[in-house]
């Protein structure tokens, strides 16, 4: 028997579709705008061409256009596998302790002034934008001795689409750009981010590449990080670094204090949040508001890749073949970077291209405008990010050719 005023609506209840009387919260979501990269993999997925060409990618391609596994990393997994006294244990929220060591040691080096002075706490987090998430959580209830800091937080101009939303997520919405790279220069203008950053109100917090800048591959040099590096700290802003792939497996060491995060990327991904505050003392607090988010975010991250890198980076053998695994693939994107700008030479293609060898890492900013883009994927099949950037592995002997005239004739269509 129904109480008084139980009854069902039985319009909203048609209206719904469910006879039993069931509404349902998610009739009317909408449907959310897709990224780029992944309205142009549905494009490309459905192109019949034979020379198609997908450059907007972010894993590493080897030269049969697939996606890569370190022989060393296939190998460990396999041992471990294999191993009859590993145990199927879940790890603490912050992480496999060994994996937190040693991989904060590849970020900062090992003889950074915080390792040395054992004022870093390193969160193992389940992939790269998870450690963002949680440095963007611990900035929101923690930053400037404030429970509920809303920014402003400068990425750079371009970035990672995901940056954003991962910090309007943790409820920071003043969001803002700082100039980045320049399409005449074709590299970073280092003039007009000073320019951005000096205007900055004091204590923003500012997202930094330390390395293999996404999407444009352009990096800062040592002096250029030498006065950045300077403002920053006069102005009294905050750092927050992000690293991947360059020139070195280790070439680069952090030197600022604040937020790190470093990606062995996709697969089995294992990223590292890295802290290092001001204060000894603090550490275990901090300790503890980490272990809380991470258990209202994800509990646990996976133990799979971080045994992985936990087992390579503590052994020195180990070490060695890593490096020089990832020396080969750094080589052959420089090679490939070298190959294409020599094509675009000789095809007589308009401009500099100069930059594409001056860039690191697996990305690389073409300069290329929409229209350009535009014209290679309706065209040539050629299908790039509508920033003009493209991951250079995914370019090979098959395809580089083709791909270097396609570029050529997005710059010369009237000839």
């Amino acid at each position: 028997m129904n109480r008084p005023g139980s009854k069902l609506n039985e319009t909203k209840v048609k209206q719904n579709g469910d006879a039993g009387g069931h509404l349902s919260v998610f009739t009317n979501v909408h449907t959310a705008a897709g990224s780029p990269e992944t309205r142009l993999l549905s494009a490309f997925k459905k192109d019949t061409h034979t020379k198609k060409a997908y450059l907007a990618g972010r894993e590493y391609y080897s030269e049969d256009g697939e996606t890569f596994e370190l022989r060393l990393v296939r190998r460990i997994k396999q041992q471990l596998s294999a191993d009859p006294t590993t145990r199927p244990e879940y790890p603490s929220p912050l992480g496999l302790a060994e994996f937190n060591r040693r991989a904060t040691e590849v970020a900062l080096g090992k003889s950074s002034r915080a390792i040395l002075e054992e004022r870093v706490l390193g969160v193992q987090t389940p992939g790269f934008t998870a450690a963002v998430r949680l440095g963007a959580e611990l900035l929101k209830h923690w930053y400037d001795d404030c429970a509920a800091w809303c920014g402003p937080v400068f990425l750079s101009s371009p970035c990672d689409d995901s940056f954003a939303g991962i910090f309007q997520a943790a409820g920071i919405q003043d969001i803002r750009e700082y100039y980045y790279w320049d399409d005449q220069q074709r590299g970073v203008c280092l003039d007009k981010l000073l320019e951005d950053l000096e205007k900055a109100p004091e204590r923003s917090v500012v997202v930094l590449s330390a390395s293999a800048h996404y999407p444009t591959g352009a990096d800062l040099s040592h002096n250029q990080w030498a006065v950045i590096t300077e403002l920053i700290m006069r102005r009294r802003l905050f750092p927050s670094s992000y690293c991947l792939l360059r020139r070195s497996a280790t070439e680069m060491e952090g030197g600022m204090p604040g937020l790190f995060s470093t990606a062995p990327r996709r697969g089995w991904s294992s990223s590292v949040l890295s802290l290092s505050p001001t204060a000894l003392d603090s550490m275990a607090r901090l300790s503890s508001q980490a272990d809380k988010i991470v258990r209202s975010l994800w509990a646990q991250p996976s133990a799979g890749g971080a045994n992985v890198v936990a087992t390579v980076l503590s052994n020195p053998a180990h070490v060695v073949e890593w490096k020089e695994e990832v020396k080969y693939i750094v080589e052959r994107c420089m090679l490939i970077r070298e190959l294409l700008r020599e094509r675009l030479r000789l095809l007589g293609t308009p401009g500099c291209w100069d930059h594409l060898t001056q860039q690191s890492g697996l990305y690389c900013n073409t300069g290329l405008n929409n229209d350009q883009v535009e014209f290679l994927s309706k065209r040539r099949h050629v299908y790039l990010l509508p920033s003009g950037c493209l991951n250079v592995s995914a370019i090979n002997g098959r395809n580089l050719d083709y791909i270097a005239e396609s570029i050529h004739l997005a710059l010369t269509p009237s000839l």
